[in-house]
């Protein structure tokens, strides 16, 4: 630093007030503006010196309110009051700093000339100081020229707002945001903290702020500047943002409401710009386009304000808007929390208009199904249905129908109880018959989209077990069957997946009126086969038009036929092979897909008996191999259970067409001299079934490998797949066939003992009968019958089955009690009584 030589001469002019000495001036000029002094640090600078008079004794700072006391000395009122209020709390004499007189008067006089002479004298400092502050605020200035000069720029501003306009007087803000490009950080970030001050309060320097494009380079700073940076730059942000006509100019800048919403909710940011981007957005709420933004951001609480609080207009523009974003679940909820209540009651009372917005807001929130919960709390549906089915003047254009057909979709897809749920005065329900009624007519009337949505609310309502049936009691009383199963082939994608699934749903309760409909019209049968033959992957349309097929009457030989015809068995039975090889994956559905195909695969064995045709189809198809491979899908039961009861209808099939082995030519000697001869033992033969049988050709289940895996299955948990692999090998036990090979072939294969541990964990009444039945041709056998009758757990199981089982059961136990001598054989005995 370096001190320009003052010229004397010039102190005194224009001046009654005596200047101090060139001593005095070099030490006292240029203490901090703020407080009254000159920062030496300005030293260079050409300004005026400052005088003895203008100083106040006691503090020694520039007076700002110079008040003269009873002595004549001047001071600075605060300091001079100050020295007042000590003498008096301290019970000292009032004694003139100056003077060194007693006081007896505390009165102050105002020192207007004095005063207004310091102004002046400051003003023309400030003046001389700026000018040559905006000579340094250029590129081509020293970084520390120009750090120096906007220090001088932030401390006049400090002083008062009259300050700050003498900065933009002398135009100094486009200088310092043409700084805001700089290339040293300190620099940029002086500048950013220097029209913060001159922004302060001052609504004409803020609009100069803002010419141009200095928002958004001020707002780059928030995405990509250093935290000193972000921290000056979100500051005058919020100091603009003070100034309400600025608002909307912020707003418009891209991506600045996105990166204020980002840093208000940042857990990594300071506290100091999380405040104030917080505060920022508070003040951009003032205008409408911002609030939009801010709720595309994800802020939906000032547009949720409006919606609730604002006036008519507002709340329609609030509506209409959120009716257009894209909302997360979470948002969803909270929407439907804080506004619900409003949206439902414009719905219900508001004009045209604003019935519209309402209702495509709705729709948004309504399709999570917590936040549905929370508008069907909020009364949505009985307003939804007098929108539906009001007819006349007053009723909605059918876009907005639509809507409402959308919304009560996406309600009922909650999976809330609507069975207890009043839409009216007379305690109805969306289950009640009458209002099921009227959906099916308007399924019947509308267009596909209504048509769509309507038949999606059915399928909500079939899959909840507690309404599933009020809707199929009101479809068969409406004769409703027909109308729904001709969707199957509409030429609408979404219409005829939302009819399968109806039909899907409601099959295993219709199961014969659907039947009887797709014999009027094996089209749309043949439309559902055409559905399950698509190759692109595995759709929810598939596995429900399946699973419809397979609900179908299983011993239904006509419709059966016709799949047969249609070539469905091989289309089918493909896609089956190809999901057990891993061919093809569907991800959530292939699974009930799968069940679906094997079910309806199975149909072919239950019409089995005396038809030639349909036994030259399941020895096409190998069915015994497939039904035997498929037993070993472990965790899904229902293709389990499908493939032991198809096992079963073929297993019985296996005697009738099992080749009868010719006998042994017995020779010549054999007839002369019959002692030579031999009994004859066929080679090649069934034991069971006693005739050649092939897998193929009969269905045996020995020569199908499939006994070891049918045993298997009678370790599972689910007592269906027990049952169902119990009576697939109790087909090796029944008259036809050679009983005692039949429990050889059990005891080779190691499934006598599972058996009988069926029989002991008596874990329902089907599968005590079936097990007792079994153990009781088993028991047949004598050296089985000696040993079980030594084990006291089969014992007490056929005891228990004896005296608490049906009456079959207890048939079947009473003769298997006898085969271990637990009960005395009376047959014998009345033979023999007969015989005498």
């Amino acid at each position: 630093m370096y001190r320009i030589p003052i010229n004397i001469s010039h102190i005194f002019l224009n001046h009654s007030i005596e200047p101090l000495n060139f001593l005095q001036c070099s030490t006292k000029v240029m203490a901090e503006v703020q407080d009254g002094y000159y920062d030496s640090s300005t030293d260079n600078l050409h300004v005026e010196p400052i005088y003895e008079s203008f100083l106040c004794p006691l503090n020694k700072q520039v007076m700002r309110d110079p008040v003269t006391i009873e002595s004549g000395a001047t001071f600075e009122r605060e300091a001079i009051l100050k020295l007042f209020k000590e003498c008096a709390s301290s019970g000292r004499r009032l004694i003139c700093p100056v003077t060194r007189k007693e006081l007896s008067s505390t009165e102050l006089n105002p020192s207007i000339a004095l005063r207004n002479t310091i102004d002046e004298w400051m003003h023309r400092n400030e003046a001389a100081k700026l000018d040559v502050a905006r000579k340094s605020l250029t590129s081509e200035s020293s970084e520390g020229d120009i750090l120096q000069a906007l220090e001088y720029v932030v401390e006049i501003c400090q002083r008062s707002r009259s300050s700050r306009h003498v900065v933009r007087k002398v135009g100094l803000i486009s200088f310092i945001a043409d700084l805001l490009k700089n290339s040293s950080t300190k620099v940029r970030q002086k500048a950013l903290e220097s029209l913060r001050y001159v922004a302060k309060d001052d609504n004409d320097n803020k609009n100069d702020i803002a010419a141009g494009d200095n928002i958004r380079t001020i707002v780059k700073f928030l995405n990509h500047g250093r935290t000193q940076e972000k921290e000056q730059a979100v500051s005058l942000l919020y100091e603009l943002s003070e100034h309400k006509p600025l608002s909307e100019k912020i707003g418009s800048v891209p991506g600045a409401i996105l990166i204020l919403v980002g840093l208000s909710s940042s857990k990594v940011e300071n506290l100091l710009i999380v405040d104030r981007a917080e505060k920022t957005l508070d003040n951009l709420e003032s205008c409408e386009k911002n609030v939009r933004q801010m709720a595309e951001n994800g802020r939906l609480q000032p547009l949720l304000r409006l919606l609730l609080e604002g006036s008519s207009d507002t709340q329609l523009s609030m509506a209409a808007h959120l009716g257009e974003l894209v909302l997360s679940n979470d948002v969803k909820v909270l929407v439907a929390q804080e506004a619900g209540s409003t949206l439902v009651n414009i719905m219900k009372s508001g004009n045209r208009e604003a019935r519209e917005a309402a209702l495509k807001a709705l729709n948004q929130i309504s399709s999570y199904d917590t936040s549905a919960k929370i508008l069907i709390e909020a009364g949505i549906l009985p307003p939804l249905i007098t929108d539906l089915f009001t007819v006349g003047s007053d009723q909605l254009p059918m876009r907005l129908k639509e809507v409402s057909a959308t919304i009560l979709a996406n309600v009922v897809a909650s999976g809330a109880s609507f069975e207890t749920i009043p839409l009216d005065c007379n305690r109805q329900t969306l289950v009640s018959e009458e209002i099921v009624h009227n959906l099916l007519h308007l399924i019947s009337n509308t267009g596909p989209a209504i048509e769509c949505k309507l038949l999606q609310v059915l399928v909500g309502l079939t899959t909840s077990r507690t309404t599933v049936q009020s809707i199929v009691d009101a479809i068969k009383s409406s004769g409703a069957t027909v109308s729904l199963i001709q969707f199957v082939e509409a030429p609408q994608r979404e219409v005829r997946m939302a009819s399968i699934k109806l039909l899907n749903n409601i099959s295993p309760f219709m199961g014969q009126e659907l039947a009887d409909a797709f014999r009027g019209n094996f089209s749309q049968l043949s439309s559902l086969v055409r559905v399950i033959a698509d190759n692109n992957g595995i759709s929810e349309e598939q596995a429900a038009a399946a699973g419809l097929i397979a609900d179908l009457p299983p011993r239904d030989s006509v419709l059966t036929r016709r799949l047969l015809q249609d070539g469905a068995f091989s289309t089918i039975i493909t896609k089956v092979i190809m999901v057990r090889q891993g061919d093809i994956r569907g991800g959530r559905f292939v699974n009930p897909f799968l069940e679906g195909l094997v079910r309806v695969v199975s149909r072919i064995t239950f019409i089995l008996d005396d038809d030639p045709d349909i036994i030259a189809v399941a020895r096409e198809y190998n069915l015994t191999a497939l039904f035997t491979d498929l037993l070993q899908m472990n965790g899904l039961d229902t293709v389990q259970i499908v493939s032991a009861t198809a096992l079963e209808n073929l297993s019985r099939q296996s005697k009738c067409l099992a080749r009868v082995v010719p006998a042994p030519n017995p020779g010549l000697c054999f007839s002369i001299f019959p002692c030579l001869g031999q009994t004859s033992v066929a080679t090649g033969g069934c034991r069971v079934h006693v005739g050649i049988c092939s897998a193929r050709e009969s269905f045996c289940l020995l020569e199908g490998k499939a006994v070891e895996k049918l045993i298997a299955c009678l370790d599972h948990n689910n007592e269906k797949v027990v049952e169902a692999a119990l009576a697939a090998l109790s087909t090796l036990l029944e008259d036809d066939v050679d009983i005692d090979q039949g429990v050889v072939v059990l005891c080779e294969a190691e499934g006598v003992n599972p058996i009988l541990e069926v029989l002991c964990e008596n874990r329902t009444e089907a599968l005590r009968q079936r097990a007792v039945w079994a153990v009781e041709r088993i028991l047949r056998i004598n050296e089985i019958a000696y040993e079980i009758s030594g084990n006291q757990n089969v014992c007490t199981a056929l005891v228990e089955a004896f005296r608490h089982g049906d009456y079959k059961t207890r048939q079947y136990a009473e003769k298997a009690l006898k085969h271990v001598d637990k009960l005395p054989n009376f047959s014998g005995i009345f033979s023999m009584m007969g015989a005498q």
